[in-house]
């Protein structure tokens, strides 16, 4: 990722709501923090829930067991629902807007949007698109890119520079036919972690943040966000 760089886009659920309300997403499901991954806290978070958000730190340790995994996949396979909709990351610090398209892009029969969505008319003619063109197609777009530039400005971090280092990234959990995938823009692949359901998706996904958590155990840094029904 050495060529396009974005603002990088802050894990905070207002600027994320706005962000897919400008692209024509209608506010039926919301973003929300998740405060604690164990049972009580889980307990709060509006339900049902159809997406996870994750930001984590990119670390030594992660970098090691993710190319180990990906290593394991390739020799081993996984089966991967053809429904998925996956892209990759070719924009630097994009992740974040990739994350909340992964869970738009997975929940459609769910969401609703405006007549002229710039967002479902992204994910409409990107739909049949390899997980390379699917990147490709959304360095080309412009209505993504500037409302994304907008939104990174928002919160109540200050803006970093655009050529700052982020070692923070985004990933989506979402249950597509009952799968619970990991979406990363940074790997080849969906991650099909098991079963899942509608009624038991975010204790799924909270086991599998606390997996996360748990192979960093020093590290603070980590944020988990719920698109719920509002």
């Amino acid at each position: 990722m050495d060529g396009k760089r974005w603002l990088p886009l802050e894990a905070n659920p207002d600027v994320m709501n706005q962000f897919l309300c400008q692209l024509g997403l209608r506010p039926s499901w919301q973003f929300g923090d998740v405060y604690g991954l164990d049972p009580e806290l889980l307990s709060m978070v509006p339900k049902p829930v159809c997406a996870v958000l994750l930001l984590f730190p990119v670390t030594e340790k992660y970098e090691s067991f993710r190319l180990k995994e990906e290593g394991r996949i390739k020799e081993e396979g996984q089966e991967v629902s053809p429904d998925v909709y996956f892209m990759k990351q070719t924009i630097g610090n994009a992740c974040g807007t990739i994350g909340l398209i992964h869970a738009v892009a997975n929940n459609q029969a769910s969401l609703e949007f405006e007549a002229d969505s710039p967002l479902k008319k992204f994910l409409l003619e990107s739909s049949k698109l390899s997980p390379e063109e699917k990147a490709v197609f959304l360095e080309k777009d412009e209505n993504i890119r500037v409302t994304h530039e907008s939104s990174a400005q928002e919160g109540q971090s200050e803006t970093p520079s655009i050529d700052d280092k982020v070692d923070l990234h985004f990933i989506s959990f979402v249950n597509v036919g009952g799968q619970l995938c990991e979406l990363d823009g940074r790997k080849p692949f969906p991650i099909v972690h098991g079963k899942t359901s509608e009624d038991t998706f975010l204790e799924d996904a909270a086991k599998l943040c606390k997996v996360f958590m748990a192979r960093d155990p020093l590290e603070l840094h980590f944020t988990v966000i719920a698109l719920s029904k509002a």
